[in-house]
């Protein structure tokens, strides 16, 4: 049975019913660690435990500020805001629409915020909440949550709470699965600041058998359920949160890809590779060995720079006598500024670093970056990454599928797809193996006359590649 949930306004005596909770849901509100996820299975009763909890805390503590956040700003309206407005009466709150903020009259607010790109940061910089409720919090990254995490401050004496809902998939699936399922906290002997306490974080696993509501409502929830996809199904279903990788690069593994650094040879040739907008400059080095596999083996992915900006940090992480072939980069970094007919591919080159024009297909380039993660004859990959780039790793990790072509990568969130573009980039513009020294012609001196007339020889190597 569930267990009803009945809050009174303490300055005026007002009962506000918010009906019974069943088992999860209670626990849910109960729960006082710092960090709290709550979900699993799909109809397992989230969002509608993120109302009550919100609501009930605004009232019981007076003056209390809490943030219910959600990707878009049409799910929280759906989701949150109407159906909250529709229980708690004008008597209790006041809804500003245009600041999408219901203020109590005991002082407390409720914030209703989305957080749809990187620019949210500076829309969330300097804010306070006692309460922060992350809903659907596989679809954000992260980073995301730690900033969000960064606002949960106060001088206020109610204790602090980040609640968050969760389904298995999306791009926030794997740190979700980290902290709440794995529990693989970090650990760091060096800097004790930056370990994450296991006690902080719990996990209230919900499934549609829990929502007795929904399945008397909504009967044929469960069949829905159940005819969806295998790994689908397991995931939505059932909770399963092993069902989905949480990536589209399916075939990127710890194990296969990721190694640690090492001197690279002088005779490797490297390249760098780049995407660029004010959002950000992610910029990759990549260096060749003799049989054809490539080593990323240094990151930079940094934001707010303008292009002589971007061009003097990119110098400034090539080493001294560190001379890359090329630097690959997107197309429309060649488009003309209407106000000063330059485009970014000049001033780049004007500051020292000249580009090559990449290809832009989107699918083609994907398809490339899996085909050089495929094992090769001798058991090892074409792509291997160098464990300091971490961006990279962790980007390829969450970067989902496109809903619309499964052939794609999706582009939100648009702040892990920068380093996944500039690797894209040097992929497709990829050819062959680092090419043979020159064989000398038939008097021993120079090279020959075909290798200079077509480049070289075609191969088995390099039509294999």
């Amino acid at each position: 049975m569930g267990r009803k949930k009945t809050v009174k306004q303490k300055n005026g005596g007002l009962v506000l019913d918010l009906g019974e909770g069943n088992p999860k849901q209670n626990l849910f509100y109960m729960s006082r660690t710092l960090y709290t996820a709550y979900g699993g299975a799909k109809g397992g009763g989230k969002t509608h435990a993120v109302r009550t909890k919100a609501v009930g805390g605004a009232v019981r503590w007076p003056g209390i500020r809490i943030l219910i956040v959600r990707r878009t700003y049409p799910e929280l309206q759906q989701n949150h805001i109407e159906p909250i407005l529709k229980i708690v009466p004008p008597s209790l709150a006041t809804y500003n629409s245009t600041l999408h903020t219901l203020y109590f009259t005991n002082g407390s607010v409720i914030k209703f915020g989305h957080y749809q790109s990187a620019t949210a940061e500076q829309v969330y910089q300097g804010q306070e909440y006692d309460w922060i409720f992350m809903d659907e919090a596989t679809q954000f990254t992260e980073r995301e949550f730690r900033y969000l995490g960064g606002c949960l401050r106060g001088t206020r004496e109610i204790p602090k709470r980040f609640y968050i809902t969760c389904n298995p998939g999306g791009p926030g699936h794997r740190w979700v699965k980290r902290l709440f399922i794995d529990r693989d906290f970090k650990t760091n002997q060096e800097n004790p600041e930056e370990n994450e306490n296991p006690d902080d974080y719990s996990f209230i696993f919900a499934s549609v058998e829990d929502n007795a509501h929904l399945l008397k409502s909504s009967p044929a929830y469960l069949e829905m359920l159940s005819s969806l996809p295998e790994n689908i199904r397991r995931a939505y279903r059932y909770g399963d949160w092993n069902a989905l990788s949480g990536s589209y690069f399916s075939e990127f593994s710890e194990e296969k890809h990721i190694v640690r650094p090492f001197p690279i040879p002088e005779d490797w040739i490297r390249y760098r590779s780049l995407d660029y907008g004010l959002d950000m400059l992610a910029c990759l080095w990549t260096a060749i060995d003799p049989a054809g596999r490539c080593y990323v083996y240094r990151e930079v992915k940094q934001p707010g720079l303008i292009a002589s900006e971007a061009a003097r940090v990119i110098l400034d992480n090539t080493l001294p006598g560190e001379r890359p072939a090329a630097t690959f980069a997107p197309p429309d970094i060649w488009s003309r500024q209407k106000d000063t007919g330059r485009s970014m591919a000049e001033i780049f080159a004007g500051c020292g670093v000249p580009l090559l024009r990449s290809d832009s297909g989107r699918v083609q380039g994907h398809m490339m970056i899996k085909e050089m993660l495929m094992l090769r004859p001798d058991g090892k990959p074409g792509l291997v990454i160098f464990d300091t780039c971490r961006e990279l790793i962790n980007d390829l990790r969450a970067i989902q599928a496109d809903e619309t072509n499964p052939n794609d990568c999706a582009k939100t969130p648009h702040e892990i797809t920068h380093t996944v573009d500039a690797l894209r980039y040097f992929c497709v513009s990829r050819t062959g193996p680092h090419p043979a020294p020159p064989p000398e012609d038939d008097d021993g001196e120079g090279i020959s006359y075909d290798y200079f007339m077509t480049g070289r020889e075609l191969s088995p190597a390099y039509i294999a590649y």
